[in-house]
């Protein structure tokens, strides 16, 4: 299973329209995805930098692991509203440790609105779909991909997101097989 949780209080629809889609997919290889519960986000207070407003990502990724070893769960996945950063970038999306089987994605900067647009929760709601796949993809093993189509291609912009479709490319898609296999997942 792959957990999924809120960092914070999301939108249901935001967090099941995620879940729905992950699980989807990883159906194919025997995994499902499931809601294991909203974390608050005063633990993570720890991470952020008030000269950025922003927070550390990485910062978050021991928690959600260890969360993941209580749920005995292959993977989670945490999602929040909070702005993101990683040191040497000015945002980041979202960002996964393969080591740790955790990843975050942030929506803050998946919002119309923080670009003055008006909301769209569709749109959103496919922003989200494509990062957590993203982030999930490096879970398991996956680098950024040439593809600009690909799931796995690295989004330096809002453009970028909104350019690559939700799935793997088939080169993508027969690593992930080759690692989930390494993971024991039989396939």
């Amino acid at each position: 299973m792959i957990a999924v949780v809120s960092i914070g209080t999301l939108k249901s629809s935001l967090i099941d329209g995620v879940i729905e889609f992950v699980s989807d997919y990883y159906s194919r290889f025997g995994i499902s995805a499931k809601f294991a519960g909203e974390i608050p986000m005063e633990p993570f207070s720890v991470a952020f930098n008030p000269l950025r407003g922003q927070y550390l990502g990485r910062v978050f990724l021991p928690t959600l692991s260890a969360l993941r070893e209580k749920l005995n769960a292959i993977a989670v996945l945490g999602i929040t509203e909070l702005d993101l950063y990683e040191e040497g970038l000015n945002f980041i999306f979202g960002l996964a440790n393969p080591s740790l089987k955790s990843a975050i994605v942030s929506i803050h900067r998946l919002r119309n609105e923080f670009y003055g647009l008006e909301p769209d929760e569709d749109q959103l709601l496919k922003r989200a779909i494509k990062e957590a796949m993203h982030e999930l993809g490096h879970v398991f093993g996956l680098r950024h991909c040439p593809d600009p189509e690909c799931v796995m291609h690295f989004s330096n912009s809002l453009y970028d997101t909104d350019v690559k479709g939700p799935l793997y490319c088939p080169a993508c898609e027969r690593k992930l097989e080759m690692n989930l296999r390494k993971l024991g997942v039989s396939l």
